[in-house]
């Protein structure tokens, strides 16, 4: 599945609003949530945010595996935290050798993992709903965003399929010259760093080339531009965004009434 292709039904009630406005509603709910520390917070709002994904026309199977990353982010955040964590307050849950697992402990590391899951789930939906094109088009149009940083953008974003493409390429031409790290770990991180390196060189140079090909192109020119596609801003996309800021402020409502609201600035 290539990241660059959106994934859901372009008919969904959700997935035709401008794609500004979803991106506007994104940004607007992820820094509410970034308000607190709480878990009480992120788990309402990835609640909401799940039972509305039926509206961006996305099943919720095609959701997973565009997302499952993300899990695995979340998981790694609170395993990193249970076993690193300086201070260890609250009841003891489990005793691990020098490692005490408390209630405290855990309390921040699902916060944490929640809240990761629940600022970059709308960024999910945004992306898996929204073709680039149209996405660049509005920015330009809607947000008055410079063209050559909307259309550049819009080039990357088109070019970052081709990089597990070319991983997979890399690894292919190592393994015919015969460098093969076997089961030695430490061989299998200089042969992937010497990889990443590769992979960095070869993006910098096509990045390179593609800027030069933009510029001969006119594309900095400063000419008016005209548009093939006009992408319209309505009353129902910023009725989006009104319907984002208030998930996110019903969220802080709940955990402020179960007492267990922590703001981030206390």
């Amino acid at each position: 599945m290539r990241l660059a292709e959106p994934i859901a039904d372009p008919a969904a009630p959700l997935a035709r609003r401008n794609p500004t406005a979803k991106l506007a509603a994104a940004l607007v709910l992820s820094l509410t949530l970034l308000s607190t520390l709480d878990p009480v917070t992120p788990a309402v709002a990835l609640a909401l945010q799940l039972a509305t994904v039926p509206a961006f026309g996305i099943r919720y199977r095609a959701l997973l595996r565009r997302a499952w990353p993300l899990l695995a982010a979340g998981a790694g955040v609170m395993l990193t935290l249970v076993i690193f964590a300086a201070e260890r307050t609250g009841r003891v849950l489990v005793e691990l050798g020098p490692i005490d697992i408390t209630t405290g402990v855990l309390n921040s590391g699902l916060g944490l993992a929640l809240r990761l899951l629940a600022v970059a789930l709308p960024g999910v939906l945004v992306f898996a709903t929204t073709d680039p094109t149209d996405l660049a088009d509005s920015l330009v149009q809607n947000a008055r965003a410079p063209a050559r940083f909307a259309i550049g953008a819009l080039a990357a974003f088109r070019l970052v399929p081709l990089l597990a493409e070319e991983w997979q390429s890399l690894s292919l031409a190592r393994r015919a010259r015969g460098i093969e790290a076997g089961r030695n770990p430490m061989t299998k991180l200089r042969i992937f760093a010497d990889t990443a390196f590769a992979l960095l060189v070869g993006a910098i140079r096509r990045g390179t080339r593609l800027a030069l090909a933009m510029d001969a192109r006119g594309f900095d020119s400063g000419v008016p531009r005209t548009y093939a596609r006009r992408q319209r801003f309505g009353p129902a996309d910023a009725v989006l965004i009104a319907g984002a800021a208030g998930l996110g402020a019903a969220a802080v409502v709940i955990s402020v009434v179960l007492g267990a609201f922590r703001p981030l600035l206390a």
